[in-house]
């Protein structure tokens, strides 16, 4: 006579679907850096408290360390796009209140390569406009011994 095993738990935390580094990784991909804190140059860490309501959803989200620029409003932003994965504990409806930092640094200037085109012009032809700006020309003449 096997009988089921009874859960131990009462109340079941909130988890969220891959754990910890797929919501870090969530939160990577999903946050923008704000254009008036690149303005600034402003790096530094927002502290969030959150709510999460017995259906998983993110409901209240107070800033508890600010850093201004845009940043408090885009980190509460985030996380409120969060779902979370909550076991019904008995037909009760609890809330959950966790504590999250974001971290924001100013983005890595993209090196991009110059691009460079060529172009051959014999002599005593028309000139060409001048190319689109962040291009290079090189113009090579030869000159014909007649």
């Amino acid at each position: 006579m096997n009988e089921p095993k009874k859960d131990k738990q009462f109340i079941h935390k909130p988890y969220y679907v891959g754990g910890m580094k797929a919501m870090s990784e969530f939160i990577r991909r999903q946050l923008q850096y704000p254009a008036s804190a690149a303005a600034q140059n402003i790096q530094g860490t927002v502290q969030l408290r959150y709510t999460i309501d017995y259906q998983g959803n993110v409901t209240d989200v107070r800033v508890i360390k600010h850093l201004g620029y845009g940043c408090d409003e885009e980190a509460e932003r985030v996380v409120r796009l969060l779902k979370f994965e909550v076991k019904k504990p008995r037909h009760l409806r609890v809330e959950f209140h966790k504590t999250l930092n974001i971290h924001f640094r100013p983005p890595k200037a993209v090196k991009t390569k110059p691009v460079y085109s060529y172009e051959f012009k014999e002599s005593g032809k028309e000139e060409q406009p001048a190319p689109q700006s962040g291009f290079f020309s090189y113009t090579i003449t030869f000159n014909q011994a007649k």
